[in-house]
């Protein structure tokens, strides 16, 4: 049980049957009442985000979250499936499941996927993923001073904007949440 009092960022409960984490909250002593605790949460399952007011002292159960790393196998078709690295288990996500993090899969990549009563409900990619140039347009000579970009499609399909100097067979490094370019890989 987690009490309002014991609330911080970061901090994981459950909250009409669905876990939540604390993305901000703030203690309030009221006038003449008792104190409340406004608190803004993160669906864990759909990522909206919530407000809403609590008493103070008010209890939460914990969720039973759990969290497992899997490296990603192969798509067939919308299916995408992930082998658990401790009793090689397979688990299939579709591509809605999925979303936006779908683009930067690659074989073999080692992600945390979470689970909450037995189900996956969220893929955690690393922060920054390197991934070799697939098709981009060719620079031109003096095109670095410039400091512009162009598009780039790296082998996973995914779409990125990179300086002029890159070209088709380069491996870059990606941030996976901003999906832009950090650097070259030697």
């Amino acid at each position: 049980m987690i009490s309002t009092n014991e609330f911080r960022k970061g901090a994981k409960i459950e909250y009409k049957g669905e876990p939540f984490e604390i993305v901000d909250f703030q203690h309030v002593k009221m006038g003449r009442g008792g104190a409340i605790v406004r608190t803004k949460m993160k669906s864990l399952k759909s990522g909206n985000v919530h407000e809403d007011t609590f008493r103070s002292g008010e209890k939460f159960e914990s969720p039973q979250l759990e969290e497992k790393e899997m490296q990603y196998l192969y798509a067939e078709g919308d299916l995408h499936y992930f082998m658990d690295t401790e009793n090689y288990e397979q688990t299939p996500l579709n591509s809605s499941e999925l979303g936006d993090l779908k683009k930067f899969l690659k074989e073999n990549f080692t992600v945390k996927i979470l689970y909450y009563r037995g189900n996956p409900i969220a893929v955690e990619l690393p922060i920054f993923v390197e991934l070799a140039v697939a098709q981009t347009d060719s620079g031109f000579k003096g095109d670095t001073a410039s400091g512009g970009s162009k598009p780039a499609t790296l082998e996973t399909g995914a779409t990125v904007k990179v300086p002029f100097h890159i070209n088709e067979g380069d491996v870059i490094r990606v941030d996976t949440r901003t999906s832009e370019y950090i650097e070259r890989v030697k």
